[in-house]
């Protein structure tokens, strides 16, 4: 059994009895070990699998969590766990429900806010303020939503952008009709399905859990807080470590983890002290730092590692890129594998600067918050032609893909949609194929509100006459759609492909045929060709013609690939599902690894350089200036720190002579007694 394998704190904590139980795990102290013993204790002493629930921030957390239970107890009892993200774990329940729901990712719904915001006005209103674009609402309101369960949006406002007062009534009227197309056609965002699942529990009494354990509990925001609260359990199991706290910016709430003892009557806290990661002159570089932190639990960590460990390095440079020339050539005479190599950064300029100059000494780099494959155009491109076929609702896959027409941008596309909506009476492939007959009628004039940025808009009808001698069979011919006085020419050839390829998709079944469909089809070979032509434009305008086929054969590789992927699927709707809730946590490539602090969160490696160590840049003054804190700028460099073994480098130059911009060392270093 795991509990065997743990050390006095560790089981101590893992065999609580029922009821609160908080667990400070600072970084390196086995608090993984500790979850999967306290798996293993629940299963033991009887508790029913399907009355767990483990919540973690990845996925592949929760698997890895899993599987290492399942060494010890059948998988057909380990399988039981309800385990995942806040989010997958509340899209499953929803559906076990019988919740109608369509999954959307926030670059999805942006686009759909876009053609909101596209019909409002604001420069009717003269206050010496520029309203917030699209993409900076979205993430507002999605923060908003994060941060409070108690207040309307624009009291919210209130409180942190008054300034924009003069627009609250215009914003509010915005998302209103968002979230009203969003239960339209059934889109949810990440957000909604944690406030759906909340609200569902409020009414569903037989959902219960006997236990809810929650990792990285310091992160949790105070919608997710509010969730595990709703699921009313008797007996909470949360693990964390305030000192790793690096969400603020995502509305966690430190909170939470520093009010537990308060917050549940009869709470127990546990403390795992002893750290399994680092060497002990690594360990303390980090502690002399996250000390001057205010301590919300106490804590005392020992280092459990022997032997003769090198001490921390600090780098300093005369120039920015001179830095990063010289770290890339220790990387490249380093005697550890490049997978055991991390570089770790504050800000994504200095990303490029270290990615670059490690190709240029080839030497391989991966780096996470690049752009993955699921990022890439022509998968994400697939993967809308999938979704429209699987959900001909679905109007963020039509208006994705019609991005690609020429002379059709996201307004005109949503119209597109809703003509075609009104004529399928709520189905697009009903609406190309099966019009409802003598709808003429599709496209209503907009309604006029100045107080709310509306205003008329010309709206005449045009003639079909226009497409007819671009060989279009009568069935398309005949379509009201095509009457859209703002559809050219162009685009009705981009709307006849797409025709032709929805009208034998429908009869697809597997997700592997479907991909393949979309492989051979006219829209995705004009996709295709938009995203050649436009990786292969050379300096002078002119486009290179070998550079353009390797371009296309690369995309079609991807597509492919995409194929495989889908293999083991047999529904293209779970196919879909599966990367829309996973895709973040999928990656690809080798060698050293390039990553956000964020995105070190929970890694270890042999050799760790911190980079940019320089005051402004870390601390990221800017980040303060706009809600952050020297607080949790510090625990940044804490994670940072603390994801070292064995050697730790820590970096900083004096000059940018393409900024032309002098600095000085990191607070941090002299914290740290680097620099005295």
């Amino acid at each position: 059994m795991p509990l065997t394998r743990l050390n006095t704190e560790q089981k101590s904590a893992a065999t609580a009895p029922s009821g609160y139980n908080l667990i400070i795990a600072s970084a390196g102290t086995g608090k993984t070990s500790t979850i999967v013993a306290r798996l293993a204790y629940l299963l033991k002493n009887g508790v029913a699998p399907s009355k767990i629930l483990l919540l973690t921030f990845t996925n592949k957390a929760a698997a890895e969590m899993i599987e290492r239970v399942s060494a010890f107890f059948p998988q057909a009892i380990t399988s039981q766990i309800e385990s995942g993200t806040f989010h997958a774990v509340s899209y499953r329940l929803l559906k076990k429900m019988g919740r109608n729901i369509v999954l959307k990712q926030p670059k999805d719904l942006k686009i759909l806010l876009k053609s909101i915001v596209e019909r409002r006005r604001f420069d009717h209103i003269d206050s010496g303020v520029k309203a917030y674009s699209a993409q900076y609402l979205y993430d507002l309101f999605s923060l908003y939503q994060n941060s409070t369960v108690t207040q309307s949006f624009t009291q919210w406002l209130e409180e942190n952008d008054s300034e924009h007062g003069v627009f609250f009534d215009i914003y509010e009227d915005i998302f209103e009709e968002f979230q009203a197309l969003k239960r339209e056609f059934g889109y949810v965002d990440f957000n909604d399905l944690l406030i759906f699942m909340r609200e569902a529990l409020k009414k569903e009494h037989e959902l219960f859990f006997e236990e809810v354990l929650i990792d990285e509990y310091q992160d949790t925001n105070t919608l997710q807080g509010s969730l595990i609260d709703a699921f009313r359990s008797k007996s909470l199991f949360c693990v964390g470590d305030y000192d790793q706290s690096i969400y603020a910016f995502n509305g966690a709430n430190i909170d939470i983890i520093g009010s537990f003892a308060k917050r549940y009557e009869g709470a127990n806290v546990f403390t795992l002290n002893k750290n399994y990661r680092s060497s002990h002159k690594i360990l303390s570089l980090a502690n002399r730092v996250i000390e001057k932190n205010p301590r919300l639990y106490e804590k005392r960590l020992e280092v459990t590692r022997d032997g003769a460990f090198e001490a921390p390095q600090l780098l300093i440079y005369d120039e920015l890129f001179a830095q990063y020339h010289s770290i890339s050539s220790l990387i490249k005479n380093s005697k550890n594998a490049h997978a055991d190599i991390a570089v770790i950064f504050r800000n994504n300029s200095s990303a490029d600067g270290i990615e670059a100059t490690l190709r240029e000494q080839g030497v391989a780099c991966k780096r996470k918050g690049g752009i993955s494959f699921f990022d890439a155009a022509e998968v994400k491109a697939m993967l809308d032609l999938v979704g429209v076929v699987v959900n001909p609702k679905d109007m963020m896959a039509f208006i994705h893909t019609f991005e690609y027409a020429r002379g059709v941008g996201s307004s005109l596309s949503k119209e597109l949609f809703d003509g075609l909506f009104k004529l399928g009476e709520g189905n697009i492939y009903n609406g190309f194929f099966h019009p409802k007959a003598g709808v003429e009628e599709i496209f209503k004039k907009r309604p006029k509100n100045h107080q709310l940025g509306l205003f008329d808009e010309i709206f005449d009808l045009g003639s079909v006459s226009r497409f007819y001698d671009l060989g279009f069979e009568e069935q398309f011919l005949s379509n009201p759609i095509l009457k859209h006085p703002r559809l050219s020419i162009d685009g009705a050839k981009f709307l006849h492909q797409f025709y032709k390829f929805m009208k034998h998709a429908t009869r697809i079944k597997t997700p592997q045929s479907l991909i393949n469909h979309v492989l051979s089809s006219e829209v995705f070979s004009a996709i295709a060709e938009t995203l050649s032509v436009k990786r292969s434009i050379k300096k002078d305008g002119s486009v290179d013609e070998k550079q353009k086929a390797e371009a296309r054969s690369r995309i079609f590789r991807k597509g492919h690939l995409l194929k495989d992927l889908s293999s083991s699927y047999a529904s293209s709707e779970r196919f879909l599902n599966a990367l829309t809730l996973g895709s973040n946590e999928m990656s690809e490539g080798e060698g050293v690894n390039l990553l956000s602090i964020h995105a070190s969160k929970g890694l270890e490696f042999k050799e760790v350089y911190v980079i940019d160590l320089m005051d402004g840049r870390f601390p990221n003054r800017k980040l303060m200036q706009k809600g952050g804190s020297l607080e949790e700028e510090r625990r940044l460099f804490y994670v940072a720190t603390t994801r070292a073994k064995d050697m730790l480098y820590l970096s900083y130059a004096k000059y940018d002579k393409i900024k032309k911009i002098s600095y000085t060392h990191s607070p941090f270093l002299v914290e740290a007694g680097m620099v005295h």
